[in-house]
């Protein structure tokens, strides 16, 4: 899931740098990439991969 939303932030960031869109200091294109790879690093790490739990999936 988290991966997800760091293609749409880099898509938005590829929109905001591509069409040469004027924005605030603080939400450039650069920012909206890196905090893309902040969440694919959360995704990698294992943050949003969800639970199982007792009985889906599982075989004894």
């Amino acid at each position: 899931m988290l991966a997800i939303a760091a293609a749409v932030l880099f898509v938005i960031a590829f929109l905001i740098n591509a069409g040469d869109i004027s924005t605030n200091d603080v939400f450039t294109s650069t920012n909206v990439m890196l905090i893309g790879l902040a969440l694919l690093a959360l995704q990698m790490a294992g943050v949003g991969a969800g639970w199982s739990g007792p009985g889906r999936g599982r075989r004894r």
